[in-house]
């Protein structure tokens, strides 16, 4: 079982909304813990609904979101809906599409019971309506790097073990001969 998710969500072909993918993409390629899953989700809904109902603790969300920034800026939040709430009649989720709002609200709905959801979004200089649109403007690109950063320091916040601790935890030959050390 996966303890933390961190679930990359957008839309490749609508410009910055890509911003959760590219994360997802290049987080990917870093060494993590054991217990954390790098998913793109890109715009399935219902994947990331089954991937928060299937016992993850946490869930760290990466997507474009328009909150009145500078294009670029990142956020952290943090939003609250509250388990058993009745589902409204029309959170309908077609499968080709990721309403991040929805597919929480249908997650407590459904009784799922990730302890912390966290969302670290970034403001967009193109986004919407901007159909077949591939690629990152420039400063949602430039704000990949410092996402990373704020979602491995997120994770250790989370209680998954760290980059530095999965080093101390290895074996010291190993260690030896990565840092090119003869033993």
């Amino acid at each position: 079982m996966t303890r933390i998710l961190v679930a990359g969500i957008g839309n490749i072909f609508n410009g910055d909304d890509a911003f959760g993918v590219e994360v997802a993409r290049r987080l990917s390629a870093c060494e993590l813990p054991q217990d954390v899953r790098v998913v793109d989700f890109g715009i399935r809904g219902i994947d990331l609904t089954y991937a928060l109902l299937d016992g993850c603790e946490a869930a760290v969300l990466v997507d474009a979101a328009q909150r009145g920034e500078e294009p670029g800026a990142l956020s952290l939040i943090e939003p609250t809906e509250e388990a058993g709430d009745p589902l409204p009649e029309d959170l309908m989720l077609s499968p080709h599409e990721l309403e991040p709002a929805k597919v929480l609200r249908l997650v407590a709905g459904l009784g799922g019971a990730c302890r912390r959801i966290l969302v670290v979004a970034c403001e967009p200089l193109t986004f919407g309506g901007v159909d077949g649109v591939m690629g990152l403007s420039e400063p949602v690109a430039a704000a990949i790097d410092p996402a990373i950063s704020m979602i491995l320091e997120l994770l250790g916040e989370l209680g998954a073990e760290t980059p530095q601790q999965m080093q101390k935890r290895r074996p010291a030959t190993m260690r030896s001969s990565e840092e090119g050390e003869v033993s």
